[in-house]
């Protein structure tokens, strides 16, 4: 197990080494150091700005965004997933919206947002409309895929309630939820970004990146790239690593 997580380990690093390599060599053959700097460029700018404190302020910012979307969409999404995979009619009423939605362009419905809201709330609301499709399907799946000899084990004792949702459906969908959650995290890292370019959100990492684009400052767009990386990993892999360590222990203790 240790040697398999060191092989993964070393793999991703040389995945980090080889997109350095691929910066160097488009460089290389366009001729142009200016859109494509040299990695001991982009270093050299990550390293400047994860050692100032405004751009913790700019996470921050897109942080919150990214939160309180990605709470918006978790909690819509496994309700309408819940709701589809119990209830065949609704789920087949609300397939098109949910392809609709899933296949819209990103612009269009940031565009069709920014008419009708105020701008300050172009993100959230813009992130939570893409994300719901994607946790709604996978609750959707995971209530499906539930043995229902365990759905009949709890109908024998009770209706559908609160609590079964709590202590019954959300644990057998834990891994329907948990790659959902994934993919939404990094996704909602992209899109709370995208739309803050968009709308040029004050003290955002959107923000940040047009300024940079701005003033022909590549190095720092590819160093945001940088730590908008980072965050994902850090959202996306970060709670999945501490309930494997909190099960660890508990299991250590049983």
């Amino acid at each position: 197990m240790a040697r398999s997580k060191t092989r993964e380990l070393l793999t991703f690093c040389l995945g980090i080494v080889l997109i350095g390599a691929l910066l160097q060599a488009a460089g290389t053959l366009k001729g142009d150091r200016l859109v494509f700097p040299g990695v001991d460029e982009i270093l050299r700018a990550f390293f400047r700005l994860i050692t100032t404190g405004k751009t913790y302020a700019l996470i921050w910012t897109t942080l919150k965004h990214l939160i309180v979307s990605m709470a918006v969409s978790t909690g819509i999404g496994i309700a309408l997933g819940i709701a589809q995979g119990l209830l065949p009619f609704l789920r087949h009423l609300l397939r098109p919206l949910m392809i609709f939605l899933r296949s819209l362009p990103m612009i269009i419905l940031i565009v069709i947002i920014m008419v009708v809201t105020d701008y300050e709330r172009v993100p959230v609301i813009a992130s939570s409309i893409i994300l719901i499709p994607m946790i709604s399907e996978a609750a959707c799946e995971g209530c499906l895929r539930i043995d229902r000899e365990l759905i009949d084990v709890y109908r024998m004792n009770a209706n559908f309630n609160f609590r079964v949702l709590l202590q019954v459906y959300l644990p057998l969908m834990a891994g329907y939820l948990k790659q959902a959650y994934i993919n939404a995290a990094g996704m909602g890292v992209k899109l709370a970004v995208s739309t803050e370019y968009l709308v040029q959100t004050k003290n955002s990492l959107g923000k940040a990146v047009h300024s940079s684009g701005y003033f022909n400052e590549y190095q720092d767009i590819y160093a945001y790239a940088l730590i908008m990386i980072l965050l994902v990993l850090l959202i996306s892999e970060a709670p999945v690593w501490l309930l494997r360590r909190a099960a660890g222990r508990t299991d250590q203790q049983q």
